[in-house]
């Protein structure tokens, strides 16, 4: 049994499922509770990572797929990376979320550690079978793709005889290309990073050598003016000029650009990585998000959502319906597979945990 319980207030009196069914009274009420019950069981708890993905994933998701099947989504804002936290929930079954927009190395994670923290999909739907077979697995289907890169402010380099980034080497070149510089602190991409400046070749980065890719991160520690925590924080430190280059997520460079700050991505060598619909083990609100997943995994629904937010879509045909303006600055444009670098999501599953550790410590060394 979960831990959600049903109650409402009634005047001055609080209402359980217990105390309705404890008397004489609580036969009178009982087609009132009853009928808030299942209004209540008709609604499923989506996390999502707030920002852009709210008003994207509202008009694309979560707004229509209650006028169209009368189960309310509601989507909840998550931090990064939240595998404890799910699996905190499955453990004690107390579901916060019934399920979530999940990265594909997280998905993998959730789904070998201990007995399992993610529901099988079990959905057979032509746009889901359509659906490129990199983006899904049995517990995971992909819904976008994002994509790490290297933005900076043109507005420092361009018009100023001064050199701007054009590669990952050029992050950590401080003599070379000068200026206040960010990254993230995390382990995922940063590793990455280090390595591809360090010359190793995007096609053979795994297994990842930590121990050659934190030798070169000691090389720009102290030239880091800030370590980013949340994809916004991103977005606010490009716009407000207090970095010069930043290694982010290219929906949040574009943010910046959107509103607009004198920005530029860099594509050259981005890592890439999908992000998907997963259910949490063990929620009774199970068949109600595979509903939602059935009916959110629609190229037409995942055009939408890149209005708002400028990653690429996971099946090819939502190009159809979104405009070509905006489909050249999305992840899975045509123009930008080639020279890309995908994450290494089995990799990654098997080694965050103690990575993310080692990584901490050497943050605050």
């Amino acid at each position: 049994m979960t831990r959600r319980t049903s109650s409402f207030r009634l005047g001055k009196l609080d209402l359980t499922r217990r105390t309705l069914l404890a008397g004489g009274t609580a036969v009178a009420l009982a087609p009132i509770y009853w009928k808030q019950a299942s209004a209540q069981e008709k609604r499923i708890f989506i996390r999502d990572p707030g920002g852009p993905y709210a008003p994207g994933f509202k008009e694309a998701f979560y707004e229509p797929f209650t006028k169209a099947t009368g189960i309310e989504a509601v989507g909840l804002q998550g931090q990064h990376e939240p595998t404890s936290l799910i699996k905190g929930m499955v453990d004690t079954k107390t579901y916060t979320w019934d399920m979530g927009l999940i990265s594909l190395p997280a998905a993998n994670q959730l789904r070998d550690e201990g007995p399992g923290y993610l529901e099988k999909l079990n959905i057979k739907s032509a746009h889901i079978d359509t659906t490129p077979a990199e983006y899904k697995t049995e517990y995971f289907v992909g819904n976008n793709v994002f994509a790490t890169i290297l933005a900076y402010r043109t507005d420092a380099y361009e018009g100023k005889g001064k050199e701007p980034p054009k590669t990952w080497a050029d992050l950590f070149d401080v003599k070379k290309i000068p200026g206040r510089r960010s990254m993230r602190k995390h382990p995922f991409d940063t590793i990455e990073q280090a390595l591809l400046a360090d010359g190793v070749p995007g096609e053979k980065l795994y297994p990842l050598d930590f121990d050659r890719a934190f030798k070169k991160l000691d090389t720009i520690k102290k030239d880091i003016a800030v370590w980013w925590t949340g994809g916004a924080q991103t977005s606010q430190l490009l716009k407000s000029g207090e970095v010069d280059i930043c290694a982010c997520w290219n929906a949040r460079a574009q943010a910046a650009i959107d509103d607009g700050a004198p920005v530029k991505i860099v594509w050259t060598q981005h890592l890439w990585t999908p992000e998907g619909w997963s259910i949490l083990k063990g929620t009774p609100k199970a068949d109600m998000c595979r509903e939602f997943i059935k009916f959110s995994v629609d190229p037409a629904r995942q055009a939408i959502f890149t209005k708002h937010l400028a990653y690429g879509p996971t099946h090819p045909d939502a190009y159809k319906t979104i405009p070509a303006e905006r489909a050249k600055l999305l992840p899975t444009a045509p123009s930008y597979l080639p020279g890309r670098i995908k994450v290494d999501d089995m990799f990654w599953a098997a080694n965050k945990d103690k990575t993310t550790e080692r990584f901490n410590s050497w943050v605050v060394s």
